[in-house]
């Protein structure tokens, strides 16, 4: 995609997404540096966007494929906490399995 592009995307791995903001964010306190995110992503789609024109938020991404992609992720992620919090010793407790796969679960829902 060119520069052109009027969407705005997901990164491709968008339940994760938030992790790189936070290393970022915990180095920068810890150690007064500023850490630069990736210039260009992979987004749901697959193509490579800037950074810029992704956002996880439902309300914001029009990219029609990568709302499907970030769609599935959720409920995978969602499905996958489940299964694994039901395990003997998952450090995961039903309480918080619950609210995990309740917010992914609405999260993609409010991707469609």
């Amino acid at each position: 995609m060119g520069g052109d592009d009027p969407h705005i995307h997901v990164v491709s791995k968008v339940v994760q997404g938030g992790a790189a903001v936070g290393v970022c964010n915990v180095l920068a306190s810890t150690f007064d540096l500023v850490g630069d995110l990736p210039s260009l992503v992979t987004a749901g789609c697959g193509v490579r966007v800037p950074y810029a024109k992704t956002s996880p938020r439902p309300d914001r991404v029009t990219c029609l494929a990568c709302r499907e992609h970030a769609r599935l992720e959720h409920l995978r992620f969602a499905e996958q906490v489940e299964r694994l919090s039901r395990m003997p010793g998952s450090v995961i407790g039903p309480a918080e399995a619950e609210l995990a796969v309740e917010r992914h679960r609405d999260l993609a829902e409010r991707f469609l």
